[in-house]
């Protein structure tokens, strides 16, 4: 019998249209650019970061897709006023990318208890306080879709690093912080399921941002967080060897970094919770 000719493939693009994201860490590095891979798609995105100016910056490049609110995602308080601003200026809350994040690496004979402190403050206690949050209005929504036969899926993506996977020497505090948000990842995708909200990780190895840049001897490179100087950079011969070990054979992008957390935002992912995926070229261990 013969058979009748298979219909063409057409790809089918999807569209956030109608979401609300909330985006930590988004005034510059992955965080801009996840802020703007999503806004690309259609949707309206809420950016936080401690500094104002890039801030601004990026809400001027989205335009009417963005709000932003600056201030310090450890403080106990700011979580709570940042879910209620999200809300209050979209109407919504879909999508929450808890990406906001430092380094502050010493060996653990020499890590100090601020250092270990600050990095569980700002990789595990902020997305969990976020998530706290955002859990009533999250909660009530699904109940309320579910009662007009609806399905709305919602998503969480929470950024890990190979250092909470695998182990980085030198990160105790900041590999065990994002150790802890992959066991929140796991815990949380079992809690809201119920809820149709995805709950997901994604864990980076040497993506290009001001975290690796070049040391220089004559200007080491630092960044300021709550008024301390801390020492980023990585050393050029340490790059060199990342490149050579990664398959790769490079460090990764931004923009790709972000390609995978959008992935996680989408529908594509509609069946896909409580995972950890690897974004390190191959690089592992």
């Amino acid at each position: 019998m013969a058979q009748s000719p298979a219909a063409p493939f057409t790809a089918a693009p999807f569209t956030l249209e109608g979401k609300t994201a909330l985006v930590t860490g988004s005034g510059r590095g992955i965080g801009r650019a996840v802020a703007r891979q999503l806004a690309s798609c259609g949707a309206s995105v809420m950016l936080t970061d401690i500094d104002p100016a890039p801030l601004e910056e990026t809400a001027t490049e989205l335009g009417a897709h963005a709000r932003f609110l600056a201030g310090d995602l450890t403080a106990p308080d700011f979580p709570q006023r940042l879910v209620d601003a999200t809300i209050a200026a979209f109407g919504s809350l879909d999508i929450i990318v808890n990406n906001a994040g430092y380094v502050w690496d010493n060996v653990i004979q020499k890590m100090t208890d601020e250092q270990f402190q600050a990095m569980l403050n700002i990789h595990l206690v902020a997305p969990f306080r976020v998530l706290r949050a955002a859990s009533p209005w999250i909660r009530d929504a699904a109940k309320r879709e579910a009662a007009e036969g609806r399905r709305v899926m919602r998503k969480v993506v929470n950024i890990t690093s190979v250092s909470g996977v695998d182990g980085i020497p030198g990160q105790a505090g900041y590999g065990a912080g994002k150790a802890g948000i992959n066991g929140l990842t796991k815990v949380l995708a079992k809690e809201w399921g119920r809820y149709n909200v995805n709950v997901n990780s994604v864990g980076f190895g040497l993506i290009d941002t001001r975290l690796i840049q070049p040391i220089d001897k004559n200007a080491p490179p630092v960044i300021e967080m709550a008024g301390r100087q801390i020492p980023v950079g990585a050393s050029p011969a340490l790059l060199d060897a990342a490149k050579a070990a990664c398959p790769l054979g490079r460090i990764g992008t931004v923009e790709e970094a972000a390609g995978a957390v959008l992935f996680f935002c989408s529908p594509l992912s509609d069946y896909v919770s409580g995972e950890i995926l690897i974004v390190s070229g191959g690089a592992r261990g």
